[in-house]
């Protein structure tokens, strides 16, 4: 479930600052996405920001080579709106069935 929704996290997260993609994995495994790799994050900002929705540019580290941080666009606020809008819709869904059918104890789901 979480590739469905990292370009949503990823999005809201460049929103509240521009950021670098490891920065960005680690703010998500504190988030409690321990189980998300950088494999997955990376790929997901290639594509995010070849929509147009992030845009991209290198800076030098004090430490290293230079890092790319990613900074939301315009098209981003707007598809960022869109599809939190979406997710919160479809949370709502999902606790409703799960709250309107509850499973007796000890019985498997």
């Amino acid at each position: 479930m979480l590739k469905g929704v990292l370009s949503l996290l990823l999005l809201s997260l460049c929103a509240e600052r521009e950021d670098y993609g490891y920065s960005l994995v680690v703010r998500l495994q504190s988030a409690g996405f321990d189980e998300l790799a950088e494999g997955s994050v990376y790929p997901a900002l290639t594509r995010l920001e070849s929509r147009g929705l992030l845009e991209g540019r290198l800076m030098p580290s004090p430490a290293g080579p230079a890092r790319k941080y990613y900074a939301i666009t315009p098209d981003g606020r707007l598809e960022l709106a869109r599809t939190e809008t979406s997710w919160l819709g479809l949370v709502r869904s999902v606790a409703a069935v799960l709250t309107s059918n509850p499973t007796p104890q000890g019985a498997p789901r």
